[in-house]
């Protein structure tokens, strides 16, 4: 089975409600691309990447005269002919790699008759557990949803989330608002969920001394753990010295010499693994072992998914041996899918892991061609800004406050 071409298709698929971070917001929608890898026996691998328009396209169909003629099984050649170290220095193909990586596992799963997860050493589970992904929420006229801002709208939008889907654990997206306010909500999410397990994740944007002040006033709720309260791996370390709260990131450990020096410096105790941000499905597994040998906590993380990553997440979460946590994903706030069958299901909080060969979903042409013709409708946006706030930006790590048009 060799590669005989490559597809690429950008996508914008709505959300219930524009989604308020650190950075800025999703405005409404995710953005993704997803890639196809076409063999000479007809099979088709599915791969999905963060991100979109024609240069994102382009990127990835320039891989294909590195990759025509190339066996989709032979993963290791492929992770060395994308992101060899001297391509890496002046084009970072990472993320390329992860989605182009999940579409040959796809195809190799497919020809072979086994999935994914079979190929980076099988399934310890057949269901992975989910948060509740709880943001700050701007308002969607069109579907009546979103707007919370207060500690009881939160309270109230995580019970209904609770109620839809079952989750057992409650991850507020924090940072939009000052501090005390952070505090007050996860304050009030544990006193209405005392038995669930809690994380504040306000993306780094404290400084140090803010991001303990905070942890403090939370250590006594019921914690998962306290994610990127600031940035860096010194700064993370420092935090993690003061605050009695285990420490989480999927920012600042993202490849294997950072992970090196996490373990080294007792940075951060949890590494949230991404399958795109790591290069690939394989590469955030061999993290997890890596996780595991140390006694590091591990869970699965979420960059803004649409199925085909979820599946990838999936297959993950089913491998991972030392998986203690609850994985995070936004995918309960998106209001459809690309796959066959529409969204996949949640069963008391949890996701059953695909059981067709290679990622085990099946792209639907009819919903594919839908949302391309969205994004040609509506755009991109830029992540890193508020819509209702168009001369503000983040300042990281401490003083996100800035905004020149005040």
């Amino acid at each position: 089975m060799k590669i005989v071409d490559i597809r690429a298709t950008t996508v914008a698929v709505p959300l219930e409600a524009p989604l308020r971070h650190a950075s800025g917001a999703h405005w409404g929608r995710f953005i993704r691309t997803i890639v196809e890898v076409i063999t000479d026996e007809g099979v088709v691998g599915l791969g999905e990447l963060g991100g979109g328009g024609e240069s994102a396209e382009a990127a990835v169909r320039g891989m294909l005269p590195y990759l025509k003629g190339h066996d989709p099984l032979q993963l290791e050649q492929l992770r060395w002919k994308i992101m060899n170290p001297t391509a890496s220095l002046y084009n970072n193909r990472m993320q390329i790699h992860a989605a182009l990586e999940m579409a040959c596992m796809d195809a190799a799963g497919k020809a072979l008759g086994i999935r994914a997860c079979d190929l980076i050493g099988g399934a310890l589970r057949e269901t992975v557990p989910f948060a509740a992904y709880v943001f700050y929420r701007l308002p969607d006229p069109a579907s009546g949803r979103g707007g919370e801002t207060s500690a009881e709208e939160i309270v109230a939008h995580a019970r209904d989330l609770k109620a839809r889907y079952g989750f057992r654990a409650h991850k507020l997206k924090g940072g939009v608002f000052p501090p005390d306010h952070d505090i007050a909500v996860t304050r009030a999410l544990g006193a209405a969920f005392p038995e669930d397990g809690l994380r504040l994740d306000p993306n780094a944007v404290w400084s140090v001394e803010e991001a303990i002040r905070v942890g403090r006033a939370i250590e006594d709720l019921r914690n998962d753990y306290f994610e990127d309260p600031t940035w860096g791996l010194e700064g993370m370390r420092r935090v993690r010295h003061f605050v009695r709260i285990p420490t989480a990131t999927n920012t600042v450990v993202v490849n294997f010499e950072q992970l090196a020096a996490n373990i080294r410096q007792e940075a951060v105790d949890v590494v949230l693994l991404d399958t795109t941000f790591w290069g690939g499905l394989r590469q955030a597994h061999k993290a997890g072992t890596v996780l595991e040998t140390f006694q590091y906590g591990a869970s699965v993380h979420s960059s803004g998914e649409l199925g085909i990553q979820l599946a990838s997440m999936l297959h993950l979460g089913a491998a991972l041996p030392n998986l203690a946590f609850a994985a995070d994903a936004h995918y309960h706030h998106l209001v459809d899918d690309v796959i066959v069958g529409g969204k996949m299901a949640y069963r008391d909080g949890a996701i059953a892991v695909p059981q067709g060969p290679g990622l085990g979903v099946t792209l639907d042409r009819d919903k594919l061609a839908q949302y391309a013709e969205c994004y040609r409708e509506v755009g991109g946006y830029t992540y890193d800004r508020d819509p209702t706030r168009p001369d503000w930006y983040a300042v990281v790590p401490g003083n996100r406050y800035a905004d020149p048009g005040r």
